[in-house]
């Protein structure tokens, strides 16, 4: 189901950032109305409904897996945002793209072999309702951020939207269990709505991100932002244990997996540069460097 989630993210990515960026900010407009204003194509769309599957998908495997392995698995959507996006746009892979592909891969695969079972605390109600209260901090840092300059806002919204993602990850954890229809204890329960309300800020603050033009820095601090935090505290608040004597591989594996989704940060944007045949992403990204400001808006 984690990596189910992944695939469904990665695919997902590829469509949110073509219907994003479809729609500069001076043609959609500033503020919240040019981000709704970006959402709304077929494109962006086509990824909501993919992020819903995987959404899903990612709620049953944080249910039975310790937090820092679905988080990480969750990171390594870019590895399928980076195949995918190739494949679509036709572009080359360069060497460092295809190490970071398999730095995922491999990373994933010893968090797998040594990921134990998931943990049994139960921090208690306060939790919930701190869960509920971050994800309010998180909206009123993302309104103050809005107005930074870039790259400074394009990280900041990044990191903010992978902490959301890290609020959604560890209030599922802190759900009730559901017996048969009964719902009352979800709809009374405070991290239901840190959950929902995580989500909603984490997909605005990306797409601003994404808009802003740096999205390699704000994909970059969004994978830090939804895996290292929220991993440390499922071990702290939850319990998230590895198989015995296995830490140190789990700890190599995490931060190789982490890393490879580092290197394809990139991969949050999916647009190939105008004039050019297939390149690589490394040529792609140099060359839009190097383009005047004026046109690279």
């Amino acid at each position: 189901m984690a990596l189910l989630a992944a695939l469904c993210f990665g695919s997902a990515m590829v469509l949110q950032a073509l219907g994003a960026q479809a729609h500069s900010p001076s043609e959609a407009g500033g503020g919240l109305l040019g981000t709704v204003r970006a959402m709304v194509n077929v494109p962006f769309v086509c990824g909501l409904v993919l992020d819903l599957f995987g959404f899903v998908a990612q709620l049953i495997a944080l249910r039975s897996l310790p937090l820092y392995v679905v988080q990480a698995a969750l990171a390594g959507a870019l590895a399928v945002t980076a195949v995918l996006g190739a494949a679509v746009l036709k572009l080359r892979l360069g060497r460092a793209e295809w190490l970071g592909v398999a730095g995922v891969c491999v990373g994933l695969a010893l968090l797998g072999a040594t990921a134990g079972k998931e943990g049994e605390k139960h921090p208690g109600m306060p939790m919930h309702w701190i869960m509920l209260a971050s994800v309010v901090v998180i909206a009123v840092l993302g309104a103050v951020a809005w107005r930074l300059k870039e790259p400074v806002r394009a990280a900041t919204m990044g990191a903010l939207c992978g902490l959301g993602f890290g609020v959604v990850g560890l209030s599922v954890r802190l759900l009730p269990a559901v017996h048969g229809m009964d719902l009352v204890p979800l709809l009374k329960d405070p991290a239901t709505y840190a959950l929902l309300g995580g989500g909603a800020v984490a997909f605005v603050f990306m797409t601003e991100g994404v808009r802003g033009g740096k999205v390699t820095t704000a994909t970059a601090a969004m994978v830090l932002g939804e895996t290292a935090l929220p991993a440390l505290l499922g071990v702290i608040l939850l319990g998230d244990r590895t198989r015995p004597g296995l830490l140190w591989l789990a700890l190599l594996g995490f931060a190789i997996a982490v890393a490879g989704a580092l290197a394809l940060a990139r991969f949050g944007e999916v647009a190939p540069v105008e004039g050019h045949g297939p390149a690589t992403a490394t040529e792609a990204a140099v060359d839009a460097a190097e383009q005047p400001e004026h046109q690279r808006r």
